[in-house]
């Protein structure tokens, strides 16, 4: 039953990972309601790692392109500098309060709240209807991907997701929707590897070959999802708009909220 509570949870985190919706508040939940608990949370943070493989297999020739330009091109070399500096903020807020946000905010109850209160964000955002003049994620400026980057920290709440806070800031300061999504991709690369590393070097010590076990069932899931997701994304939301997954948030957090209710 544990691998398949995994296996869900797997699929879970590919699908919303890169979706304004929280994938870390989606695991809570459903985690909740199945009656899985990892040792430490481990579980939610390590399975990420399937999703950063689907980055970096559908964004692999950009990446090998802007490697291989960096030295010579200014503007690649300048992005790279906007991605690393936009994720030196989470860096720092996660390095020290990692403890904090996994022993208090992983509740249930706070994703809940999170969930809806950011789907209000997301209609409000998708209905001031904002011209992006930035379509390329080339052009963002040094200062622009540090506002992106403290955006990128409210995510450390379960709930707020990583994505929908930077795509939302990197809109309030004149990016298209595809670019938003765009750089958001990029940055999940670093963050996401980063929060990984980090938590495995503090956990490896509680893990057993039971857990080790999960986390790769997990991680494979994630990974086959987490590839569906990326690549009709960004196509979706430059049509469509966030309507669908503000909608989503709120219907998903109140459904949350009543079944802890009903069934604690």
């Amino acid at each position: 039953m544990d691998m398949l509570k995994a296996l869900i949870l797997g699929f879970v985190e590919g699908f919303t990972e890169f979706l304004p919706v929280s994938s870390t508040g989606h695991l809570l939940l459903v985690g909740h309601f199945l009656g899985f608990e990892s040792k430490g949370k481990t579980f939610e943070i390590l399975v990420q790692f399937g999703a950063i493989l689907a980055i970096l297999i559908v964004y692999f020739w950009r990446l090998m392109d802007i490697a291989k330009g960096m030295l010579t091109d200014k503007a690649k070399r300048n992005f790279v500098i906007a991605v690393l500096v936009a994720f030196l903020p989470a860096m720092i807020v996660g390095f020290f309060a990692r403890d904090f946000i996994k022993g208090v905010l992983f509740k249930p109850e706070i994703v809940c709240f999170a969930l809806i209160a950011g789907g209000l964000v997301l209609l409000v955002v998708d209905d001031l209807k904002l011209k992006g003049a930035k379509d390329d994620v080339m052009q963002f400026s040094i200062p622009m991907a540090v506002k992106i980057g403290l955006f990128q920290c409210l995510a450390m709440v379960p709930g707020v997701s990583r994505s929908g806070a930077t795509i939302v800031g990197a809109m309030l300061m004149g990016a298209s929707k595809r670019a938003a999504a765009d750089f958001s991709f990029f940055l999940a690369i670093p963050t996401m590897a980063a929060a990984f590393g980090y938590d495995l070097f503090k956990s490896y010590k509680i893990l057993n070959t039971e857990d080790i076990t999960l986390i790769v069932i997990g991680f494979v899931a994630a990974f086959v999802s987490g590839l569906i997701v990326v690549r009709g994304f960004l196509g979706f939301i430059s049509k469509h708009g966030f309507g669908i997954f503000a909608w989503w948030r709120i219907i998903v957090g109140c459904l949350g909220l009543a079944g802890l209710w009903v069934f604690g």
